[in-house]
């Protein structure tokens, strides 16, 4: 008898309505129309984006423990988790925690891979990224905003930097918002080129909070407000990493590489 399978896709969420439906709920159609014989579910991680959905917009959706009991109680036995994250950061390691907690021993799991798994997988998400805005004068600083983390996996952002560089762009940069690369280290990289004029890209799966007011926000304290106190001319660019197909592609071949161990199980 063929088990009862299922598909979980894990976020961490967005109070951006029109940035989800653009990436987030992209990812789950596209999981959808490619498993038609597995029972999809859906998880957010953050309980204060969820609070902020159901009671500004009268929308629910499931918590990741919700998510889990839903499954267990419809007797699913075998589960694929795919987040949507970008790294094995913490938020990875406590789904991982969760899920571990309140599966049953007869539930078999099966992880997908973030975004930022392999070396290989970087050069990826670069390449994909960089065709998005090729029309960008190579005279132009482009500075990617990620979000950083106090976990060790943060060191992606700096191994992606130095990938750039060796990829033959001088002129763009990581950094993240909350940890390193940081705004000023940024602010003196671009100061050491010729640049007059700066692109600022979310590096994030939703161009939601840290897009809209971090980083293209009024505030003095914005990227867009501090890089125009240092002199450039700035331009921001509003898209999460979720709009992008050939992205979304690479969570769904992280998603078919976890189905193709699956089946060996």
């Amino acid at each position: 008898m063929t088990p009862k399978k299922g598909i979980l896709l894990v976020s961490f969420g967005t109070s951006y309505l029109d940035s989800k439906v653009k990436t987030i709920d992209k990812i789950v159609a596209d999981v959808t129309d490619l498993y038609p014989n597995y029972h999809i579910y859906q998880a957010w991680t953050s309980k204060m984006i969820l609070r902020i959905l159901k009671n500004r917009d009268h929308l629910y959706l499931p918590s990741l423990e919700e998510a889990m009991s839903e499954i267990v109680s419809d007797g699913m036995e075998q589960l694929i988790v795919q987040p949507t994250h970008l790294i094995n950061g913490i938020e990875n390691e406590v789904m991982i925690r969760t899920i571990q907690k309140q599966a049953p021993p007869t539930l078999s799991l099966l992880f997908g891979c973030p975004l930022l798994s392999s070396t290989d997988d970087q050069k990826a998400v670069l390449t994909a990224v960089l065709s998005e805005y090729s029309e960008i004068s190579r005279e132009d600083a482009i500075v990617f905003m990620g979000h950083g983390t106090t976990h060790y996996a943060n060191s992606v952002y700096a191994a992606l930097d130095y990938m750039l560089k060796e990829m033959g762009h001088a002129n763009i940069f990581m950094g993240t918002v909350e940890a390193y690369p940081d705004l000023d280290t940024l602010i003196r990289q671009v100061k050491k080129t010729s640049a007059k004029r700066v692109h600022l890209i979310p590096f994030m799966l939703v161009a939601g909070d840290h897009a809209n007011n971090d980083m293209a926000g009024d505030s003095p304290n914005s990227w867009k407000s501090l890089f125009e106190t240092a002199g450039y001319e700035v331009i921001c660019h509003l898209r999460g990493l979720g709009e992008y197909k050939e992205i979304r592609d690479i969570y769904l071949n992280h998603l078919k590489k976890a189905e193709i161990q699956a089946s060996t199980l």
